[in-house]
């Protein structure tokens, strides 16, 4: 599906504008502490007029045959575009952590890093964050580091996403 550029987007939007839309695919999940799973996601990445996106994911646990399983991780949150190619992610979970990310865009990618991380006292420990994200042949791919639990920073998560939809 070709990107349309929306004619009422903000001009501080356009170097996020290719993340902009509702994006469906899967993905593998491990960690030191887990067994590795494959997973199906899907992003709903939009604006309002207003030089911000907002985005909502959701993933859920796949079995060997590609079905739904159970849910995993909802995560709300605010891409803000800063001069000079920088942006901030603020993300919100469920499970009582909140991430502020900052890094920067180059053309269809993000690289960025948390800045801050805040846990209620009943999240489990989670220390920092590292994601890209790039617009590779029309399809979202991501990637995340992280260090949570006891480990340093290291591979979590990767994804790859087709655009279902531009709104």
């Amino acid at each position: 599906m070709p990107l349309e550029l929306d004619p009422n987007m903000p001009i501080e939007l356009a170097p996020l504008a290719w993340m902009i839309g509702r994006w469906e695919g899967a993905g593998v999940v491990g960690y030191p502490t887990i067994e590795s799973l494959n997973f199906g996601q899907e992003i709903h990445c939009f604006h309002d007029g207003r030089p911000f996106l907002e985005w909502h994911s959701r993933t859920w646990a796949l079995d060997d045959e590609g079905n739904k399983v159970r849910p995993l991780a909802t995560e709300l949150g605010f891409w803000r575009p800063l001069p000079d190619n920088e942006v901030e992610l603020v993300l919100t979970h469920p499970t009582g952590i909140v991430e502020l990310y900052y890094g920067t865009t180059s053309p269809a990618k993000v690289e960025l890093r948390t800045d801050g991380v805040l846990r209620s006292p009943h999240a489990k420990e989670y220390n920092a964050g590292a994601r890209m994200y790039g617009y590779v042949n029309s399809n979202l791919m991501w990637a995340m580091d992280m260090a949570a639990v006891g480990e340093p920073l290291q591979s979590h998560v990767s994804a790859e996403l087709k655009r279902v939809s531009n709104h």
